[in-house]
């Protein structure tokens, strides 16, 4: 369960007027409100495939719903049913996966009057803010994804198609995961090392939309990771990282006895009662600790060292973390038992997201061009004005011809090497023009590329465009 924080970046405050677009006056003021929040936004979303456990709520939920307490945040959360249909085909599953998950949250304290905690699917901008996206992803990109390529790796490994059972859904989703952030302007998104490259991928997306789209106003933040090395994780029945994928979890919310049933199978050593024990290596001593305060950590480590029984020790445990989860569990059972009481919730927490999103899709579309048809003459007219990046050619002390493209705001995307006469380097700089990408490709040994490649590719894109017209 990653947490993505958001905060509003200073900058942006200029009108927008992307490629030629005109937002409605309201909805520029939405955008720009927004912007100028001084809180911290949190956005955390939360795949609707599994049933929370222990580990989940120590490393996640806990955390989380702290965060969402302090006066100097301001906290989204939804759950990502989207995302849930790349890795689970079976309708009921995701239904009842979502009751529980969006139970569990508003029994361990979710606040939905203080956060905004929706439903993915009840945004329709995500999507269609996805497909604006995906026109302006290059599929080598995609290509390069960590999941997509271990499910080649792995049917390479096995002889079939390297595509075999690979869905476009599970090729498409960094795009989906870049809409989700974007939507909401999310600047800081903190994850797990294993999405980096998702938020890496959300950054190179935005800037090619920016920059294809937008000139010197980008519409779309650029977000940072931001990686918390202290997560907590919770050993499992087995003394590894509880994991579905093990199958060693212990359920956050089932019956009190189950529970009970649940810990007292947690593998230990075969050390007798008044054995010495190591707590630091026991799997029990480590979820103890995850509930109990310092005191009661240390005191549980002296008795681990005065010899405890595995028995007399698991029943401590169970004991420490039933008075945690027991208040919740009954909150969670009258939720469950009304599932009418939390589709309310999401109905009125979609709203508010959507409040958010509206006016920044309403500003994208107008960018790619879907806006009134009254608006084709003033469109028109600003994208002629509108600043496309330029080349410079000049000569060196050396001798040699040199050339470097530059965007609009003064930044230097290319810098060539030198050329011995002026009619080779206005030769590359024509074929750039003119064939964009291909051309940098054969050129590439002649020429260095100053800036991310998404803005370059950009900016070429653009020539290649205005060169067409």
């Amino acid at each position: 369960m990653p947490i993505w924080r958001a905060f509003w970046p200073w900058g942006c405050l200029q009108k927008h007027s992307c490629s030629g677009s005109f937002i409605g006056l309201k909805s520029l003021k939405r955008i720009k409100n927004h912007r100028l929040m001084k809180k911290t936004r949190y956005l955390t979303g939360i795949t609707t495939t599994g049933t929370p456990h222990l580990g989940n709520y120590v490393g996640s939920i806990r955390p989380s719903l702290a965060a969402s307490r302090r006066a100097d945040v301001e906290s989204f959360y939804f759950l990502a049913d989207y995302h849930g249909l790349i890795k689970c085909d079976d309708p009921a599953r995701i239904q009842q996966s979502t009751l529980e998950i969006a139970a569990t949250w508003l029994a361990a304290g979710l606040d939905p009057e203080r956060v905004v905690f929706y439903r993915q699917s009840d945004v329709p901008e995500i999507p269609e803010l996805t497909w604006f996206l995906t026109c302006v992803t290059g599929k080598g990109l995609l290509n390069r994804a960590h999941a997509y390529k271990a499910a080649v790796d792995k049917n390479t490994e096995g002889g079939v198609d390297a595509d075999d059972g690979v869905t476009a859904g599970l090729f498409m989703y960094p795009v989906l995961m870049a809409a989700d952030i974007l939507a909401f302007s999310a600047h800081k998104v903190p994850v797990g090392k294993d999405q980096i490259q998702h938020i890496e991928m959300a950054r190179d997306i935005a800037v090619s939309f920016n920059h294809l789209y937008c000139g010197q106003n980008p519409l779309l933040v650029q977000p940072d990771f931001e990686v918390d090395e202290q997560v907590a994780l919770l050993p499992g029945l087995d003394g590894r990282k509880m994991s579905k994928s093990y199958h060693n979890t212990i359920p956050l919310f089932v019956p009190r006895d189950e529970m009970r049933k649940k810990i007292m199978s947690i593998v230990t050593d075969s050390k007798l009662p008044g054995e010495a024990k190591d707590s630091e290596s026991s799997a029990l001593f480590q979820i103890y600790r995850a509930f109990a305060s310092e005191a009661e950590t240390a005191a549980f480590a002296q008795e681990f060292a005065q010899g405890i029984g595995w028995g007399e020790a698991k029943e401590k445990l169970f004991a420490r973390i039933d008075a945690e989860i027991a208040p919740m569990r009954a909150r969670y059972a009258q939720l469950i038992a009304n599932p009418q009481e939390v589709e309310a919730i999401l109905q009125a927490g979609a709203a508010k997201a959507r409040a958010v999103a509206q006016p920044l899709v309403q500003a994208a579309r107008a960018a790619v061009g879907i806006r009134p048809l009254a608006a084709k003459a003033q469109a028109a007219a600003a994208k002629k004005s509108a600043a496309l990046p330029a080349f410079k050619q000049y000569r060196e002390a050396d001798g040699l011809f040199y050339f470097k493209l530059s965007a609009a705001g003064g930044e230097v995307l290319l810098q060539s090497a030198g050329f011995a006469n002026p009619k080779e380097a206005a030769s590359v700089i024509a074929a750039l023009k003119t064939q964009g990408q291909a051309a940098l490709t054969a050129h590439a040994a002649h020429i260095a590329v100053q800036a991310e490649a998404a803005v370059v590719q950009a900016a070429l894109a653009a020539l290649v465009a205005a060169q067409a017209e």
